[in-house]
């Protein structure tokens, strides 16, 4: 079977752009799809090929074209849906491929995708599920009953059967296929920096539940690492690139076997650098894990800290202390792990809670501050939470530098006190 897999184009909208001319805070993606190469990995007997609309924004309709595919996946997260409802239509207009859709969204929404331009709907991790798919489609079978993957019913009730996820869906056996994606690589950088960056993921899910989180859906709220071995394979494919980014949600959620990996790069003698996402609380109770990283080459962490005080965090059921992180930033900082802290800004902030945050970091000098605007995604407990105050329910503004519910200040004032931390996290940024 001849199978696309399609990165979807940048195509959220900012508010403050649009409404106020403020240009700085607009969200652009651009970094290796390693879902769909690892999709590609499992389906090692088809013909596939990725296309990466960040990259090349205009090739969709070549490809269709002269890759005449029988298959064509799309991946989104919540603000790429609408785009990639609008490209399915186009996958139908141009070739008699079926689309399939799954990531983020599918996950948190299946739903939304339950249209007559879609076939089938991916929910939650698709690297075995779908090639489960793609069998019984070549048998003819086109209402195949596999857990995790609904046939679409336009009108009518998505039919979903629930999987219930386990390693074996990491299928880690095969590796993602990074060739595929070759000819796109130079843009795939650490940004500003021009440092080549390869993505490889050695974990998946998490076993907490924070209400604004949209990662739980992806595994059933299971936490699966990956085998230690496929994760050194991955890595050693991966030789032409310095900077290894460990894209799980939490790297190391196992300890145990976050300690295994790292002695297993020092006895292969991997010679690169890691960035990975960890807890605070990780970090205050195994300072040894984070001081033995350090030596097989850590150079980043990226923690959620979300919130300062530990009112807000409670309301998040985040299940982290303000002591902790502080605790956790001064282990790291004893080490020499670069801190990028994550930081949630709520549209009911005050003046006063923006210049609290923006001393904080600098008190804590964290070196490279990223903030998002609290946004209640589709599927999620905080989207239950706020419903009745959202007032901006289109999806191409939830790109998480939107305010999708009023703001207490005034809006454009919240936006430019928005934009006034993110430039002078920018300008203090080092990495």
């Amino acid at each position: 079977m001849r199978i696309l897999l399609i990165n979807p184009p940048n195509c959220g909208r900012s508010i403050p752009e649009e409404r106020y001319g403020i240009t700085s805070i607009k969200k652009i993606f651009r970094s290796e799809p390693l879902a769909l190469e690892a999709l590609a990995g499992n389906l090692y007997d088809h013909e596939v090929r990725i296309v990466d609309l960040k990259v090349e924004p205009d090739a969709l309709e070549s490809a269709l074209v002269s890759f005449a595919p029988d298959l064509v996946g799309f991946t989104a997260v919540t603000c790429e849906a609408q785009t990639v409802l609008k490209m399915a239509t186009t996958v139908k207009e141009l070739s008699a491929a079926m689309v399939v859709v799954g990531g983020v969204h599918a996950s948190c929404q299946p739903e939304f995708f339950n249209q007559s331009q879609v076939d089938f709907v991916v929910v939650g991790l698709g690297k075995l599920s779908l090639r489960e798919l793609v069998k019984e489609l070549e048998k003819g079978n086109q209402q195949p009953q596999i857990p995790g993957i609904a046939k679409t019913n336009p009108g009518g009730s998505l039919p979903l059967i629930p999987r219930i996820y386990s390693n074996a869906d990491l299928a880690d056996q095969v590796p993602p296929r990074y060739d595929l994606v070759d000819h796109y690589r130079p843009h795939y950088t650490l940004e500003n920096l021009n440092i080549p960056l390869g993505l490889v993921s050695s974990a998946v899910g998490c076993p907490y539940d924070c209400h604004f989180c949209c990662i739980s859906p992806i595994t059933g709220g299971h936490y699966l690492t990956a085998d230690i071995d496929s994760v050194i394979r991955d890595i050693k494919l991966l030789d032409t690139v310095p900077v290894i980014r460990l894209v799980d949600a939490n790297s190391f959620g196992n300890p145990v076997a976050a300690l295994e990996l790292a002695e297993a790069i020092a006895a292969a003698g991997i010679n690169k650098q890691y960035f990975a996402d960890v807890r605070a609380d990780l970090v205050v109770r195994r300072p040894d894990l984070i001081k033995r990283w350090k030596e097989v080459g850590l150079r980043a962490v990226v923690i959620g800290f979300e919130e300062i005080d530990n009112r807000a965090l409670r309301q998040m059921n985040k299940e982290a202390e303000a002591e902790k992180n502080r605790q956790a930033i001064e282990i790291l900082h004893r080490f020499g792990v670069t801190i990028i802290g994550d930081f949630i800004i709520s549209p009911d902030y005050r003046e006063e809670q923006f210049d609290q945050l923006g001393a904080y970091v600098r008190e804590q000098a964290i070196e490279l501050p990223i903030y998002t605007v609290l946004t209640p995604l589709p599927g999620t407990v905080l989207h239950e939470q706020l419903a009745p105050r959202i007032t901006n329910h289109d999806l191409d503004y939830y790109t998480l530098t939107n305010a999708v519910i009023p703001t207490h200040l005034d809006e454009e004032l919240f936006y430019q006190r928005y934009a006034a931390l993110l430039r002078e996290g920018h300008d203090q940024a080092k990495l």
